[in-house]
């Protein structure tokens, strides 16, 4: 009898501050929907991975909810400043083990909202180069040209002296032909190869001429430009159309240096 009415007395002191609380959290929850959803279509307008732009959302909608329950604690009774003290305390103390992981999700944003890359361009940094394939919210991954990942931490990057070379790329490749060689006729044949390419660019231009006068070499200089995807093959396939155009122009390649004397 006297456990009913104590029951009883709780259910009439508090049952109105409980039924308050629970309806401020349901109205929380789908406050925190509508402000994800909203947040949804802000970032669609932006050039986001779909794993980070899911994540932003995430936290929009988990802040909402965090304010929320707060809201509804203090309307069910229950004394919100020792509760904010501790988890101000508890936050601290997360932070700073957590340093080096919350560096990175800052500078993951920075890099999302600035851009100073994207996704299928080609960046080198910190003595690495690769193409962009994934940028996420802890790092960015790089594809090196022997097709291995560079993974790469976001608070690396902030702050470095960053190459974006973008989609295209410039080759440098050099033929070396003996004097007496006719080097118009030489110049002629590589740049109708380089117009002929299909992976060559015609915008930019490529250039082509005479380098260096060297000894015992002329050296023409070819430095078209390509698709980053098409950079590693189009090297190899462009010196071997030009050493047999080459040979069939008999146009002599220079001989080898002489070895030096002990």
């Amino acid at each position: 009898m006297v456990v009913m009415e104590s029951l009883t007395q709780y259910a009439v002191r508090y049952g109105l501050h409980a039924i308050v609380a629970v309806g401020i959290f349901a109205v929380g929850v789908m406050v925190a929907r509508w402000a994800g959803n909203l947040a949804k279509r802000q970032l669609e307008r932006h050039t986001l991975e779909p794993p980070v732009r899911l994540l932003l959302v995430r936290v929009v909608r988990i802040i909402v909810l965090l304010f929320t329950t707060v809201i509804a604690l203090e309307a069910l009774g229950v004394p919100i400043a020792p509760l904010i003290a501790g988890i101000g305390v508890a936050g601290v103390g997360i932070g700073l083990a957590l340093q080096g992981v919350l560096s990175n999700v800052m500078a993951g944003l920075s890099i999302i909202f600035t851009k100073p890359y994207r996704v299928g361009e080609h960046i080198s940094l910190l003595g690495v180069h690769g193409d962009v394939v994934m940028i996420d919210i802890f790092s960015t991954v790089l594809m090196h040209s022997d097709r291995s990942r560079v993974i790469i931490p976001n608070r690396k990057i902030i702050g470095e002296i960053l190459h974006n070379f973008g989609t295209i790329r410039q080759m440098t490749l050099t033929v070396n032909i003996a004097y007496t060689a006719d080097v118009d006729r030489a110049l002629a044949i590589t740049r109708e190869i380089l117009q002929r390419h299909p992976k060559i660019l015609k915008d930019p231009a490529p250039e082509v001429g005479v380098s260096v006068l060297g000894q015992p070499a002329v050296t023409i200089s070819i430095q078209p430009w390509t698709a980053v995807v098409d950079y590693g093959s189009t090297q190899g396939e462009v010196n071997k159309i030009v050493m047999e155009r080459f040979r069939a122009a008999q146009i002599d390649f220079a001989p080898s240096a002489p070895a030096p004397r002990a």
